[in-house]
């Protein structure tokens, strides 16, 4: 009987300290691709969750994304959203409001933000937000996407925070190597400056010392007036031609334009904003951007 009474006493505190076997997996939501892939190596492995994107990985980023009745629908049922903030989730509001209870995780905390430059002549009357949200494109900067993943994680699943913290040490290690090795590589190129698509890529040209010498749309999906290509074309003859970088994700008039009026020549960078989700996708996206960068950068 005594020892009857041990078992159950045991069974309960075990409960209690909610460290007892999970009878239903954890819904954790990311909101969209490149957090996806950083949380699933955090996440590699740990019991008793289950983690999902709230949006397709074909989206790309959300910009001026509107939520769905789906999406809705996934969140009422979740207990964690992993957002890549720095304004990218311009929703957020929306769902905190409707969802107080949901613990809202925050990838930019302690990320040095580079502020949005505001248009002044107003072509643009979308609102983009203080600061660029694109924070993912440095490595450095996922390391510390990383590490705010593995804070909160641990603290929503204290049970599992020994797994939750090996893995992010084990993947800021893949992270901080191949940090060393675009560094390495991209320093002694004898060009630096760059033409991108949009507003992607000021992260990554700050870690390594690249100059963005124009930008050919704010937004993707945002229409170039003639004014602003205009303008593009005369910064790119004035910095000498430097290589345009389309993206994968999207096509683009307006940069071919550039490249016809220019004689410009045109690679390809991806932002890693779609993918199949593999857990080296971050890695495998950055060597082959690196590949791309030689290239257009070594002559």
């Amino acid at each position: 009987m005594k020892k009857c009474f041990g078992l159950l006493l045991a069974l309960l505190l075990l409960s209690l300290s909610g460290c007892g076997a999970v009878a239903e997996d954890i819904s954790v939501m990311a909101t969209f691709y490149p957090v996806y892939v950083l949380a699933e190596n955090v996440l590699d492995g740990v019991e008793g969750v289950t983690l999902s994107s709230m949006t397709p990985p074909s989206t790309g980023c959300l910009h001026d994304y509107q939520l769905l009745t789906s999406d809705m629908r996934a969140l009422a049922k979740a207990q964690a959203l992993l957002i890549n903030g720095a304004g990218m989730e311009a929703f957020l509001p929306d769902v905190t409001g409707q969802f107080p209870g949901l613990t809202v995780i925050d990838c930019s905390m302690g990320v040095e933000l580079i502020a949005e430059e505001e248009d002044g002549e107003g072509d643009h009357d979308h609102d983009h937000g203080e600061f660029n949200a694109h924070i993912w494109l440095a490595p450095e900067n996922a390391i510390q996407m990383v590490k705010n993943l593995r804070d909160g994680l641990s603290a929503l699943l204290p049970c599992q925070a020994e797994r939750i913290a090996a893995n992010a040490e084990a993947y800021i290690e893949r992270l901080t190597a191949l940090d060393a090795e675009l560094r390495a590589a991209i320093e002694p190129l004898p060009r630096k400056e760059i033409v991108t698509f949009h507003e992607a890529f000021p992260y990554f040209a700050r870690a390594y010392g690249l100059e963005v010498k124009a930008v050919v749309a704010l937004e993707p999906d945002e229409p170039v007036s003639p004014r602003m290509l205009k303008e593009v074309i005369q910064k790119v003859r004035a910095a000498g031609n430097p290589p345009l970088f389309s993206e994968p994700q999207y096509e683009s008039a307006a940069l071919r334009t550039v490249a016809q009026e220019t004689g410009a020549p045109v690679y390809e960078l991806d932002p890693l904003v779609t993918g199949d989700g593999a857990k080296t996708a971050y890695e495998d996206v950055m060597r082959k951007n690196l590949q791309v960068l030689l290239e257009a950068l070594g002559n």
